[in-house]
């Protein structure tokens, strides 16, 4: 019988390269359309998106340094938080593949010295992502985590989404979405906003939930 550590050696070792291989076809059997604000183009930011979303999120980033040359030219690199969860480690080994970097910790974990890193890494010019309802909800909240980024480095925080055409839905919390192939699949990264320092915690909260709810009224299926 094999330990439990080693269980999760071979799960990481092989269940992520698999995912990626099957995301790539899916990807590749689907329509892809993408919509980019032009602001993003000329300075770094926070990147916000919903944890249920993230699956396919990797490939607008591949689009973004393959395909918009403002943006290669300008960006360090991009890197993405995430927690010190087995689930999650998962999803850094896939998030590897595609070139994203890793930032570790979470609101009960090294939340602080993660903070701390993020706003540096900003204020040097990279681009840094976050679920603002990671790592365990409440579904579409928005932690102050983002927010704080954004105040304390002096970037804009830019808001992502992805909307699939056809998918599965699993019945965890974030009601994470997973593609099917031959659908219609939307990567946004629409037009972000500053949050002044002296703007209070709860309105650029407030803002950044609308902001992120107003692709929901006006994508269109097509």
């Amino acid at each position: 019988m094999l330990s439990k550590q080693t269980k999760r050696k071979l799960i990481l070792f092989f269940l992520p390269r698999i995912v990626w291989a099957v995301l790539w076809v899916i990807y590749l059997t689907s329509r892809r359309r993408f919509h980019l604000h032009e602001s993003m183009m000329q300075k770094n930011f926070v990147a916000a998106f919903w944890h249920g979303e993230f699956l396919m999120l990797p490939f607008l980033y591949r689009h973004l340094r393959t395909r918009q040359k403002p943006f290669y030219t300008r960006s360090k690199g991009f890197y993405i938080m995430a927690s010190h969860h087995f689930d999650a480690e998962l999803m850094v080994r896939l998030c590897q593949y595609f070139g994203l970097k890793i930032l570790r910790g979470s609101s009960s974990k090294g939340a602080l010295k993660v903070l701390i890193e993020s706003i540096n890494l900003l204020k040097g010019g990279y681009e840094v992502g976050m679920a603002p309802d990671g790592p365990k909800g409440p579904y579409h909240s928005i932690a102050d985590g983002v927010v704080a980024m954004s105040q304390k480095a002096g970037v804009p925080i830019v808001p992502m989404r992805v909307k699939l055409s056809k998918y599965w839905e699993l019945k965890t919390w974030d009601r994470f979405k997973i593609p099917k192939p031959f659908g219609t699949i939307d990567f946004y990264a629409i037009e972000g906003f500053s949050v002044d320092t002296q703007m209070p915690l709860e309105e650029a909260k407030d803002k950044l939930l609308a902001y992120m709810d107003s692709v929901d009224s006006t994508h269109k299926e097509v």
